[in-house]
């Protein structure tokens, strides 16, 4: 993904916030479709799929308005919050212009005079979410802290926004949600003195772990929802056949695992963030110390 990064103008692409697929190296068309754009060929959706100069124009505000003639019933903004509404609710397949019409109490084609389709409104979908949230302009906390922040905001997203998960987004299309989410992050962590690859780099490494961790939470409770057992009762039903196992010495070292190692209670999400910071913060300490010997050597 850093090596997509680096290709011109699409460098911000992948740092969008929910970004954790490996990009498309073919990326970097600007204007047509491609099939299967909305998922409905079985694939998943993907952003950008759609008219992306009609997109812009509508995440930008940049599109024509008629300054004569009687106010539209519906706003763009009433479409996308609905659409956002029932893909929260019941996942992004059942968003279609044929529900969002019942959803408005309009007709299904007056819809297309404020969108083209599903796949331009799926954009404008991830922009609207992806959005940061308003906030005081003072941050006195660290790039580290900024970090810690960003990772916990991005997966209480994932939890209001499951769907999120199912969207390909190498090629997201930028809009002023997204690209406020990274002006903001960009400004935070600049303090860390590093280049401006290694920042994005930083930016993509907290993002993907965060997805991660979100896409194995949003699975399990797919599981239980299909299902109907709890994540304690499906390894309850394979403890007897697990303990003979355990028993039978082709596993010496799993089988002096504590009680407590598979356990709910061990926080893995902060654990492997910490860690990453961590390292984070070793590398930045080490630069600013060869900075300094550099600088008395020079001196």
């Amino acid at each position: 993904m850093a090596s997509k990064a680096s290709k011109g103008p699409t460098a911000g692409a992948t740092a969008d916030p929910t970004t954790g697929v490996t990009a498309d190296p073919t990326a970097g068309a600007t204007t047509g479709k491609d099939s299967g754009k909305d998922g409905s060929d079985g694939s998943a959706p993907r952003s950008g799929s759609g008219d992306i100069q009609r997109t812009l124009e509508l995440l930008w505000d940049t599109g024509h308005r008629p300054s004569r003639g009687p106010k539209p019933a519906l706003t763009l903004d009433r479409i996308v919050d609905a659409a956002t509404r029932i893909a929260d609710a019941e996942g992004l397949d059942a968003v279609s212009m044929r529900r969002l019409s019942t959803e408005l109490g309009t007709g299904t084609m007056s819809l297309y005079r404020y969108i083209p389709g599903k796949a331009e409104l799926l954009d404008l979908m991830l922009d609207r979410v992806q959005a940061p949230a308003e906030e005081p302009e003072a941050f006195d906390a660290g790039w580290r802290e900024a970090l810690e922040i960003r990772a916990r905001e991005i997966l209480a997203l994932y939890e209001r926004h499951p769907w999120l998960l199912q969207v390909n987004q190498a090629r997201p299309v930028l809009g002023p949600g997204s690209m406020s989410g990274l002006e903001k992050m960009i400004g935070r962590i600049r303090p860390m003195g590093l280049t401006d690859p290694e920042m994005l780099s930083v930016i993509l490494l907290v993002d993907g772990y965060v997805t991660g961790v979100a896409r194995t939470h949003v699975h399990e409770v797919e599981a239980e929802q299909r299902t109907g057992l709890t994540d304690a009762e499906f390894w309850l039903a394979q403890e007897p056949h697990l303990a003979k196992v355990m028993t039978s010495g082709r596993y010496p070292h799993m089988a002096t695992l504590s009680e407590d190692t598979f356990g709910p209670d061990f926080d893995h999400f902060t654990f492997g963030l910490e860690r990453i910071l961590d390292g984070l913060e070793l590398m930045v300490a080490g630069r600013m110390t060869d900075g300094s010997s550099r600088a008395s050597m020079d001196s």
